[in-house]
């Protein structure tokens, strides 16, 4: 192909700041002569599109879709390892490993993201407090550079390099392979604790006192609520089910897994169906409906870690406005700024139905990684609520000043000032980065929005 294709309208999952770039399907084969035809907006490659702002985006640039299969991911049981295109998502890698007794080590609230996306965002999930983010699990990487050559990236091998790709947005070149640590697991179900908490300080008590006993932990916030309620939540904390701990029609089948999508949101909802009322009606009934203390319920797999995914295209949900997600980590000790987070947004009625609460353990020594030792807070919140910009960066200023930071996977709206004050390593990537691609070949909307593209 000698020409590109034309523009093709791309936003992220929220829907909102669209740009135009042309889209290309690459495979591992002609990726590298496939750049070689990017203009001076540069080149990007895109996942699954689950970033939620501008992230897989490039403006009057080159977009391209890397193919993967997971069929040809290769396992090795005796390591506990997988070798896996960085085109494969981790949907199609769980259907893979799970009857084979495996499992990913970190899976974020969907499974409809590429390995590459994965390791270029250095995503988290309900296991960070003890085992840390996807990129303490990443052992090797083969990474297409600006100049077309692939080098092979390590914690030992070009460790800065391979240290400045994880997290990086996929702005340091593009993840063609990687082997990761996978876990070994009996059974496809999970057994899962749930506790309601009255008020915020019931729930920052129990997650700090108990989540070391559990894999993996988090907790969904009523931000309807206020005064005494503030914060009420419900805890879910839970690991793989054993064998032995299974029952019913799970014992005849116990590593089966199939997820399905039940219901999917037509592609046109004129307005959104996220609003104060609907989220007010929706809260109360979560809340209520979960029990005050139930250990030991089998869930399966998507039930416990993907239950969005459930519902296609969900997004649609919010209209065609689309939705911001916030995402801030807040450090520990710095819990009176969290509980400042919270206040404001449960007085402006914010209607977020996602909005959850996880505690974050050790960080990795990625320098644009986002998870560090606290306390991280993720809400959605329709892109059409009256004075949502003014609010958020008033907010940005509260997690800033307490040490905190922003997840620049989640990031639709704050600035290259935030963006330099959370993370202090930035000079040092950006100068790793522009060693590896001097010319700026690997772009995105992302990039230049906040400044990391130099």
């Amino acid at each position: 192909m000698s020409k590109l294709p034309p523009l093709t309208r791309l936003t992220g999952w929220g829907r909102t700041a669209a740009s135009g770039a042309s889209l290309l399907p690459v495979s591992t084969a002609n990726i590298a002569r496939s750049a070689d035809m990017a203009p001076q907006r540069g080149a990007l490659v895109r996942g699954l599109g689950r970033s939620y702002g501008d992230a897989a985006q490039n403006g009057g640039g080159l977009v391209m879709r890397l193919a993967g299969s997971a069929g040809e991911a290769m396992l090795d049981e005796a390591k506990h390892e997988v070798t896996v295109g960085g085109g494969v998502s981790i949907d199609d890698l769980l259907r893979v490993l799970v009857p084979r007794g495996f499992f990913v080590p970190v899976t974020p609230g969907t499974r409809f993201v590429t390995i590459g996306g994965a390791i270029a965002s250095d995503i988290h999930g309900k296991n960070h407090h003890g085992e840390g983010s996807f990129g303490h699990h990443v052992r090797r990487i083969s990474l297409l550079l600006a100049d077309g050559s692939t080098a092979e990236l390590s914690p030992t091998q070009r460790s800065d390099l391979f240290w400045a790709t994880i997290g990086g947005m996929g702005l340091t070149g593009v993840v063609l392979e990687a082997t990761i640590h996978v876990w070994p697991i009996e059974t496809s179900r999970c057994i899962v604790d749930t506790t309601r908490a009255h008020d915020l300080d019931h729930i920052l008590t129990m997650m700090e006192e108990g989540d070391h006993r559990y894999r993996y932990a988090v907790a969904w916030i009523d931000l309807m609520a206020k005064g005494r309620h503030l914060g009420r939540s419900i805890l879910s904390r839970g690991d793989h089910a054993t064998a032995d701990q299974l029952t019913g029609p799970a014992l005849d089948a116990p590593r089966a897994y199939s997820p399905r999508i039940l219901v999917s949101v037509p592609p046109i909802v004129p307005i959104s169906v996220v609003n104060r009322l609907s989220i007010k009606v929706f809260n109360e009934l979560w809340f209520r409906k979960a029990p005050l203390y139930r250990t030991a319920e089998l869930q399966t797999i998507p039930q416990y870690f993907h239950p969005l995914d459930m519902v296609g295209s969900w997004n649609r949900l919010y209209g065609p406005a689309g939705f911001v997600q916030y995402q801030i980590l807040v450090p520990f000790g710095e819990e009176d700024a969290l509980r400042r987070v919270i206040e404001r947004l449960a007085s402006s009625g914010a209607a977020s139905f996602v909005t959850v609460l996880k505690r974050f353990g050790a960080a990795n020594p990625a320098p644009l990684s986002f998870p560090a030792p606290g306390w991280t807070l993720t809400l959605d919140i329709p892109a059409s609520t009256g004075g949502l910009s003014t609010m958020l960066h008033q907010l940005d200023h509260v997690v800033l000043d307490a040490g905190g930071r922003h997840y620049m996977a989640k990031d639709s709206h704050t600035t290259p000032q935030a963006i330099k004050r959370g993370y202090p390593r930035l000079a040092e990537w950006q100068a790793i980065r522009n060693q590896a691609d001097p010319n700026g070949r690997w772009q995105s909307d992302l990039g230049r929005r906040l400044g990391l593209i130099t």
